[in-house]
């Protein structure tokens, strides 16, 4: 008997008549002579509703109070799924995250999981019941509710399933797999039918909206193996896995592209050591990530720090850095929202060169500007205006010939 997670978003439960199909899925997993454990999303459109209220009441609200709110929609949803399990005559039990205890850390609206509690959902998998669990959710060791942030019901699924050993996690979205680019810009698009690791982290915290970084993250850590399948559409998705050496024969697998991040230039400061961390360290005592960052010496021993954070973290990093620009000894601080991330992905870059001067030539033959770039062995990304972004996209993914059919791992 194998057990397997499966997870719903909330487009999947966005309607009964959804949620009906999620629980015939569910039911028929059982039948086949699965354990079936099932973790959902808010129904479609709940969570922004309940942020929308209170962001109405105040733009400065208490996030503890925040997690209490937003967190109710998948409360609804698992509810309404067990009580559809069961109208088809199979044993259903559904839980909050806080009942079987998915343990985080106190960092309200962006907690990270420490901790899952698997002994009552293992009990009542021995017994027959199709469990529901709402993704999604978290608790605090002295019993506050937290919330994973947006996404967070992917990372809710796999961390389950690494906590019950599953055998397979599979990811319901809307779309049936994942894709060599987004097909909305790219109808050439393909579907992957095997990713590794690597390059489905790269392409998750790239931009590609399939599956929340953090739940490739801890597949990757714990070897779970993950299949990103329609949840409207019989097929046979796309298989996270590990790398094998077909893989590596790909030059480049996919095109991701972000648009979601902003520019900020800290201009003028002193180029001496303890800078960049003064910078850094101010954005992170406010909890705010920053991706890339580039920094150049410019005359009279002073320099200019460049780096990019969400957009939803743009006024408050621009009015923290203007604040302590007495402090940092700074002429300035500036920032572009109007900015795109596009990048370029595959397992192959570690034994393959010229990558990096064939897709700067293609921009450059489409008169784009790069204004930033980096780089890891799997990935090269560039910052252009964000006005590009469909044209970079569709020339790199020609460029690199991911409209052709291959004899290799990628197919549709």
């Amino acid at each position: 008997m194998s057990l397997i997670v499966q997870k719903f978003g909330g487009t999947s439960v966005g309607s009964i008549e959804r949620i009906r199909n999620v629980a015939a899925r569910a039911v028929q997993a059982q039948k086949a002579g699965n354990q079936v454990v099932v973790t959902v999303s808010a129904m479609a459109g709940e969570t922004n509703r309940l942020v929308g209220l209170v962001e109405a009441l105040t733009p400065d609200y208490n996030r503890r109070e925040y997690d209490v709110v937003v967190s109710a929609g998948e409360q609804i949803a698992i509810g309404l799924l067990a009580i559809a399990i069961e109208a088809m005559g199979h044993k259903a039990r559904s839980y909050l995250g806080w009942q079987v205890r998915f343990l985080t850390d106190s960092v309200h609206s962006k907690a990270r999981i420490e901790e899952i509690e698997n002994a009552r959902i293992l009990q009542d998998l021995a017994e027959g019941y199709i469990i529901i669990v709402a993704g999604f959710q978290g608790v605090t060791p002295s019993g506050d509710i937290t919330t994973l942030g947006r996404g967070g019901s992917d990372t809710s699924a796999v961390a389950l399933a690494a906590a019950l050993k599953a055998d397979f996690c599979d990811i319901y979205t809307d779309v049936d797999g994942v894709y060599t680019t987004d097909p909305r810009i790219e109808p050439k698009a393909r579907k992957i039918a095997r990713i590794c690791y690597e390059e489905m982290l790269e392409m998750a915290s790239l931009g590609a909206k399939v599956l929340q970084t953090r739940s490739v993250e801890l597949a990757k850590k714990y070897s779970v193996p993950v299949r990103v399948l329609s949840s409207l559409e019989e097929g046979t998705g796309t298989l996270l896995t590990v790398e094998d050496p077909i893989m590596e024969k790909v030059l480049v697998s996919a095109i991701a592209h972000n648009t979601s991040e902003a520019k900020i230039t800290v201009l003028g400061v002193p180029d001496s050591p303890g800078v960049a961390a003064a910078i850094l360290g101010i954005l992170s005592g406010a909890n705010i990530n920053v991706d890339m960052i580039i920094q150049n010496v410019s005359a009279g021993h002073e320099t200019d720090m460049t780096f990019t954070v969400s957009k939803g973290d743009f006024k408050q990093t621009l009015d923290m850095l203007t604040d302590a620009m007495p402090s940092l000894g700074a002429k300035g601080v500036v920032g572009d929202p109007h900015i795109a991330k596009v990048s370029a992905i595959g397992v192959g870059m570690r034994s393959h060169s010229g990558v990096a001067q064939k897709m700067f030539q293609a921009l450059a033959d489409e008169r784009i500007n790069i204004q930033m770039i980096s780089t890891s062995e799997i990935k090269i990304s560039v910052v252009i205006n964000e006005k590009y972004t469909e044209l970079a996209v569709r020339t790199l993914h020609s460029v690199f010939d991911l409209d052709k059919e291959r004899g290799d791992t990628i197919g549709g």
